[in-house]
């Protein structure tokens, strides 16, 4: 659940600057603070998480970022709850102390308790405004995958149906059920 805070133009320093104990996003100059997860999606998260960025480390494909961190490639700050950037988009600058100012290659998504894809439209939108490659919403609550490609083609996974990091996260595959077990 998001609190809007109120309607400005935020710099940065800013944002960097609230205090919270949840993360925070910038959409159409309202901050919003985003309360934190249950105890199930904080799981399902942790879980894939510890997987998919085991994998991408192994691998040396490039960076990953947990919740906590902002993307702001335009007057938009977005924290999604994991996020990859490959090595080759990242760039000599490696990770700023700040917000990225550059769009994840993947971006993840952990529905919360009574969430559903829905409720995700107006991010999602954002992020393939940006060029994010790869997004997947992860619903704990129907253990369900919504895959949505940069072109915005869309395909809902489920139980012994395989999640693939695709072109993105090349070789990554997980079954559905897996992701909740």
């Amino acid at each position: 659940m998001a609190v809007t805070v109120g309607r400005k133009v935020w710099t940065d320093e800013e944002l960097m600057r609230i205090k919270h104990e949840g993360k925070v996003e910038l959409v159409d100059g309202e901050v919003r603070l985003m309360t934190p997860a249950g105890g199930r999606q904080g799981r399902v998260s942790a879980r894939l998480a510890v997987r998919l960025g085991s994998y991408i480390l192994r691998h040396n494909l490039g960076e990953i970022f947990d919740a906590q961190t902002g993307f702001r490639p335009r007057d938009t700050m977005l924290a999604p709850d994991f996020s990859f950037v490959s090595r080759e988009r990242l760039g000599p600058e490696n990770v700023p102390d700040g917000f990225l100012h550059i769009p994840p290659d993947l971006a993840v998504e952990v529905l919360g308790l009574n969430e559903t894809f829905a409720d995700y439209e107006e991010k999602v939108a954002e992020y393939l405004s940006w060029g994010v490659r790869l997004i997947w919403l992860v619903d704990p609550n129907t253990e369900t995958v919504m895959v949505i490609r940069q072109k915005g083609e869309r395909q809902v996974l489920k139980g012994k149906d395989v999640l693939s990091g695709e072109d993105v996260v090349p070789g990554f595959k997980i079954r559905v059920k897996t992701i909740f077990a």
